[in-house]
């Protein structure tokens, strides 16, 4: 690469409510590294809930970090031994980054299971997509059609959760399910989609009115206010009285949480998506035993980036991803995008950062 920067500006996240802008180095490439020009990159409800101090995944006790694990860039540079990626190439990348060398690894289990895991955007050793430049190996790294943009390309990491809570789950939808889909925020909105390309009858729980209004346009046939009705009887109304034979947990919340038993048909398949590491959730727990559900979670997705890119290159005329950014930031106004992420959730769907070439 000519000219190749050897600093830039990144935002370091030093602890709740202290997020800074500071210049980062860029050593030079290693021979299975990737040098990626920022050009989007989505602020996740998981950012906010770390920048305000509710929630265990960003580690603080290690800061400062580069957050952001929603990105979508430019491979300007590649290392000596790179294959699967070319100078030019539009290109996204995991979140949870497995070593796939320890015994976990070789034994086949989840990311969130590797002895020496990395989570990009949560930890100084993975610094994230809120910079101008970030370095990535080969193996986390997938090119994106040359004709999607930027902002598109921000979307796959979301989308690739929402696809794993459904299928990589082995909640394995088809069309004689009747699906609750808990939370209809941007993860929600994903799973939407993914359940109803399998034909089933997909109901959406959240309490925002705009978002249930929305989640309608991707993938939704039903929505269902938990404030102002009986959830569970509501449910049974939409499914002949058997319950969702189907549920995905994608708030976070922990009523939302909760509600999962209470709400689960006998023999339901549930995915515990949302996250809420770091907080104990009381739940009705024996529901599991004389429901029989299956429970189902999972740190990080396992080889599904692929997946996922197909998967959307196969919809994205369908739905309006475009859409979905409410909101759009200089990253250098970073300050006036969190305030409005934090603060204005109920109208804040995604809001995202752009880049200055």
């Amino acid at each position: 690469m000519k000219n190749r920067p050897t600093k830039c500006k990144a935002a370091f996240m030093y602890g709740p409510k202290d997020l800074r802008i500071e210049e980062l180095e860029l050593p030079p490439l290693q021979p299975y590294q990737v040098l990626i020009k920022l050009k989007a990159c989505g602020i996740c409800g998981s950012d906010v809930e770390c920048y305000e101090g509710e929630s265990a995944e960003g580690r603080y006790d290690i800061a400062p970090y580069v957050p952001g694990h929603e990105w979508a860039g430019q491979a300007v540079e590649i290392g000596s031994a790179v294959t699967s990626v070319e100078v030019g190439n539009k290109v996204v990348g995991d979140c949870v980054l497995p070593c796939n060398n320890c015994a976990n690894c070789k034994d086949g289990k989840m990311p969130s299971a590797c002895l020496n895991m990395r989570e990009l955007g949560f930890r100084p050793d993975s610094p994230g997509g809120w910079g101008e430049y970030m370095i990535l190996e080969e193996q986390y790294t997938h090119v994106i059609p040359d004709d999607w943009s930027y902002e598109l390309g921000a979307w796959v990491e979301t989308f690739n959760v929402g696809y794993w809570g459904v299928w990589g789950n082995d909640c394995s939808p088809d069309a004689s399910d009747d699906i609750a889909i808990i939370g209809a925020g941007p993860i929600g909105m994903c799973a939407a989609m993914v359940c109803a390309a399998s034909g089933a009858n997909v109901i959406a729980i959240d309490p925002l009115e705009k978002r249930r209004q929305n989640i309608l346009n991707y993938g939704a046939n039903h929505v269902v206010d938990p404030i102002t009705c009986n959830v569970e009887e509501k449910l049974k109304e939409l499914t002949n009285g058997r319950g969702p034979s189907v549920v995905i947990e994608c708030s976070g919340n922990d009523i939302g949480i909760a509600s999962l038993f209470d709400i689960a048909g006998h023999s339901a398949r549930v995915g515990v998506v949302g996250h809420s590491i770091g907080r104990k959730v009381p739940v009705e727990i024996g529901k599991t035993i004389w429901k029989t559900l299956r429970l189902s979670g999972s740190g990080g997705t396992n080889k599904w980036f692929p997946r996922t890119i197909r998967f959307m290159s196969r919809i994205k005329d369908k739905y309006d991803f475009a859409a979905l950014n409410s909101h759009h930031y200089d990253f250098f106004e970073l300050d006036k995008a969190m305030d409005l992420a934090c603060h204005h959730k109920d109208i804040a769907r995604k809001v995202m950062l752009t880049f200055k070439d």
